[in-house]
């Protein structure tokens, strides 16, 4: 979401590949033993944030910071959005390498591990200073900017999934179908992100 975004978050998560939670790939470049996180608690974490989501709403329409707060709220909104989406574009412009053979998924699985923490720092960020931006949610873009909020955290727990899957290839390669849902969450990562930011500053100039 742009610095002078009205809503509570902008976006978000995550990406085949700009997501937090990859974990480092294998040592030696062997294929992994641990399984991918059971599809039972990535849906538990997913009714967790849409939970997490409503609470932030509810809580933003009924919170009235004064114009410092406001201020203060706005820059530091900016800040988390340059760390976040930052992060996310060097993960997914790795992963875009990978896919055209310039770079190994090893080198994928490591970026992503290593950016993981400013992913997850920017959107936290994003989600406590949009609070005090006074939201207007009977307005249908801030509506649709919370919908790809929404849309970006439950991709990047996905994605996060396809990154454990991605890791037990070891060097073995990896099978088309998970290339291109890895594609997929890259390209819903992207948009998400940029559609969020994009209403964020549409709303601060309106």
């Amino acid at each position: 979401m742009a610095p002078h975004s009205d809503g509570p978050m902008a976006a978000p998560a995550p990406q085949p590949v700009g997501v937090p939670g990859w974990a480092a790939p294998a040592d030696g470049g062997g294929v992994r033993e641990n399984p991918p996180t059971p599809l039972w608690a990535l849906a538990a974490l997913g009714i967790l944030s849409c939970a997490v989501l409503a609470a932030a709403c509810w809580v933003a329409g009924h919170l009235h910071a004064d114009p410092p707060l406001q201020m203060a709220a706005r820059f530091l909104h900016l800040v988390a959005l340059v760390l976040g989406l930052g992060s996310v574009l060097a993960v997914d412009w790795f992963a875009l390498l990978w896919m055209l053979g310039r770079r190994p998924l090893p080198d994928v699985l490591r970026t992503a591990c290593t950016l993981q923490i400013p992913i997850w720092l920017g959107l936290a960020g994003l989600v406590v200073t949009g609070l005090f931006l006074r939201p207007d949610l009977s307005s249908p873009l801030t509506l649709v900017k919370l919908g790809l909020v929404l849309a970006i955290t439950l991709n990047g727990l996905y994605a996060r999934w396809l990154g454990q899957r991605l890791d037990r290839c070891g060097d073995t390669s990896v099978p088309r179908p998970l290339r291109i849902q890895s594609g997929v969450a890259a390209v819903v990562s992207q948009l998400g992100w940029w559609g969020a930011s994009l209403i964020g500053f549409l709303n601060g100039h309106s």
